[in-house]
């Protein structure tokens, strides 16, 4: 065992005197003396590091009563073994109430404080320890933990990167530009803020609504991209997208962005009265991000200029939503949107329209 530090705090020379001549023959013992409890705290404040305290009750200035409270409600002191010495059991009793360590009875029995003052040393070596144990392990886990989130920080990263890629990806096959992408999204991404969704949520929807139309991949270009108006059996065509983009996006459940983005994928032309597609689905049956999607969707659909349409202005937008409040559309999310409007004006403002992204029969074009 290392040197061993006892503060012994009495106010009779004598006492002190009898406290080292008893560790005399122990060279691994260091007596630092205190004449009361002020000047032991004093000790302690420059030096923290014993191993036991012995301490007097009755002392002038500060008497060890008040001492023990000092030291028992001290975070760096109160792990120190201390053993009252005193001749009176009632004070011995009340002490260690207040949470002294043992106790001495006067006269001291040398051997007696001995084996006590070493026994209590033992236990705080190995307290102290244990206590560079728990910080070693603690540091360690706490490293890991680090290590563990940067991992899942980075596999969400590049959940993040394949949805905004699936995203763009649909962008080659439309005749929409990567603006409204990003400002669907963000208008998603506002209109579940506002809804009340908490902000893993609202994040789950800004990057798992650019996944809202993936499935257009597999609609043939003659409908895709025709300019005029759906024939009956061509819009039957057309609306397998939500069923397509669904199926791409199938997984085990293991990657949140994806499997929101399926939903929203299958359910975004669903309508509240039931008269949507592929399933009918009505109300509170639909997921509450494809409710969310589906207005974001329209609403920059409606605003926003196409190669086939001219930008319908924000008052018609406003109106047509309105007209389908309860019945399209979640009533309580077209007032969100209505309420705040100003909110998704500047979204719009933020990401305005450039150039159409190209189709990839004109990119092949290019570079041939």
């Amino acid at each position: 065992m290392p040197e061993v530090k006892i503060l012994a705090v009495d106010d009779q020379e004598f006492n002190l005197d009898l406290i080292e001549l008893a560790f005399m023959e122990s060279t691994e013992v260091k007596i630092v003396r205190a004449v009361n409890g002020e000047e032991a705290l004093n000790v302690l404040r420059n030096d923290p590091d014993y191993h036991v305290i012995l301490l007097d009750l009755a002392m002038p200035v500060m008497n060890g009563f008040e001492a023990l409270q000092h030291i028992k409600t001290h975070p760096l002191w109160s792990q120190i073994p201390t053993i009252v010495v005193t001749a009176n059991a009632e004070e011995k009793n009340r002490a260690l109430r207040e949470g002294a360590s043992d106790f001495l009875s006067k006269p001291i029995d040398v051997e007696e404080l001995k084996l006590r003052t070493f026994n209590y040393a033992k236990i705080k070596e190995y307290q102290d320890n244990l206590a560079d144990m728990n910080h070693l392990l603690e540091e360690k886990v706490q490293k890991r933990t680090a290590q563990l989130q940067e991992a899942l920080l980075f596999a969400k990263k590049t959940e993040y990167e394949i949805s905004a890629r699936l995203g763009k990806a649909s962008e080659y096959r439309d005749l929409e530009t990567g603006m409204h992408i990003k400002r669907m999204s963000h208008y998603s991404a506002k209109l579940a803020e506002l809804a009340g969704l908490c902000s893993e949520e609202v994040e789950l929807i800004l990057y798992a609504s650019p996944l809202h139309d993936i499935g257009k991949v597999g609609i043939p270009d003659r409908i895709l991209l025709k300019p005029g108006r759906f024939s009956v059996e061509e819009f039957e065509i057309m609306k397998l997208h939500t069923s397509i983009g669904a199926k791409m996006l199938e997984t085990d459940g293991s990657y949140p962005v994806i499997d929101a983005g399926r939903i929203i994928a299958l359910q975004h032309h669903e309508k509240i009265d039931g008269s949507g597609y592929p399933n009918g689905l009505k109300g509170d049956d639909i997921h509450i991000h494809a409710r969310i999607v589906s207005i974001a969707d329209v609403f920059d659909a409606l605003s926003s200029e196409r190669v086939y349409k001219k930008a319908f202005s924000i008052d018609q937008t406003i109106d047509i939503i309105r007209e389908g409040r309860g019945s399209h559309f979640d009533a309580q999310l077209v007032d969100l949107l209505i309420d705040h409007l100003d909110l998704f004006l500047e979204i719009r403002e933020a990401f305005p329209d450039e150039e159409a992204v190209p189709s990839i029969m004109n990119l092949i074009d290019q570079i041939q």
